[in-house]
């Protein structure tokens, strides 16, 4: 038995190959009893950062590519003990099947390593957007969406130029220096997209308005559906959707409807020529003291205009927004039969109330 255990095939001992393949059976058989374990140990190292988060989550997320990572791991480590076979070593394109295979290795290692930290930065961001669903602003949420996104980017470039370096073994500083003089070509190249990327960020920490809101932008009113990296979405009162420049919404004036503390509320009565000065003065005074006993704020009651053709008596008051629409419109309306009425017991006439149309027929003799 000793003999068959000791003898040479492909320059590895029998011996050699079954304790390789003893080894990673083993790890086949473990790698999810292990990769649990090693994934509760990390659940717990965040702490009470992450107890609002189930931990079927984190395991669900993190228990595979640890699986794959700790099996590569192992299984490169175990196979490096052996002896390249030199029957086997030829050369492919000039570069040997030792070294192909070797690059292979590595590149697998780094792609399962990146799977993993991408999977844990999920994981982090579940955890923030459970903190950050705890509260009313969206901001917050849009936030993390758009930084988690951004470092698992980051990550995807970082494996890449891992592959690079340790696989095909480049120089990735003379890489990264190209790299830095295209990304300025590109940046000057994508000026404006660059303008709205910042403007995104200054959104995002400024807060001017948030998601839901209720917004007036360039002659445009509607509801803030969403906050991108380059433009606001827009939903009108019309219910057409609209994208504008997140540079556009920070170098404008942009009104945020939904943070006003009260509705105005404006009635334009025009009055007929033949009413009197006292008449006028008495209607102005009785609609001010109409709405001054409904106890509303604001109130302005003017004659703003004259003319040949009416008076024009312009009426403005503020009501708390916590009313609701429905209630403010139909106070409104109550308010202006209410000015009609006083005008009917005072005689006073809408302008072209008595107007009167003369038709004349001349016939030619």
């Amino acid at each position: 038995m000793k003999e068959l255990l000791q003898k040479v095939v492909l320059d590895n001992t029998i011996q050699s190959y079954l304790t390789v393949l003893l080894i990673i059976l083993a790890i086949l058989l473990i790698k999810r009893v292990l990769s649990k374990y090693l994934a509760k140990l990390m659940f717990r190292a965040v702490g009470k950062a992450g107890k609002h988060v189930a931990r079927e989550s984190f395991l669900n997320l993190v228990v595979q590519p640890l699986d794959y990572f700790l099996l590569l791991v192992i299984a490169i480590i175990t196979l490096d003990q052996l002896k390249f076979p030199r029957i086997l070593n030829v050369n492919v394109y000039r570069v040997s099947l030792k070294a192909v295979l070797d690059a292979i290795a590595d590149g697998v290692l780094i792609f399962v390593f990146i799977w993993l930290c991408i999977r844990i930065i999920e994981f982090i961001a579940l955890i923030l957007e459970q903190k950050a669903n705890q509260t009313a602003d969206m901001t917050d949420n849009q936030l993390i969406i758009f930084f988690k996104d951004f470092f698992k980017a980051i990550l995807v470039i970082i494996g890449i130029l891992m592959i690079l370096r340790f696989s095909f073994d480049q120089d990735i500083s003379n890489l990264l220096t190209g790299l830095s003089i295209v990304g300025a070509a590109l940046a000057l190249a994508t000026r404006e997209s660059l303008e709205n990327l910042i403007a995104s960020f200054i959104i995002f920490f400024d807060k001017p308005f948030n998601t839901g809101d209720l917004v007036k932008v360039n002659g445009f009113t509607g509801t803030i559906e969403k906050i991108g990296l380059r433009s606001t979405r827009i939903r009108t009162m019309e219910k057409t959707y609209i994208s504008v420049p997140n540079k556009q919404m920070v170098d404008t004036i942009v009104d945020n409807i939904s943070l006003r503390t009260h509705r105005k509320a404006e009635i334009k009565i025009e009055i007929g020529l033949d009413a009197t000065t006292s008449q006028l003065t008495e209607l102005i005074e009785a609609v001010r003291n109409l709405l001054s006993a409904k106890q509303l704020e604001g109130i302005a009651v003017h004659l703003v205009d004259t003319g040949k053709n009416a008076h024009v008596v312009n009426i403005e008051y503020l009501q708390s927004v916590e009313q609701p629409m429905q209630s403010f419109l139909q106070e409104k309306q109550e308010n202006l039969l209410q000015i009609i009425a006083i005008m009917e017991g005072m005689k006073i006439q809408m302008a072209g109330a008595s107007t009167d149309v003369f038709v004349t027929n001349r016939s030619a003799v």
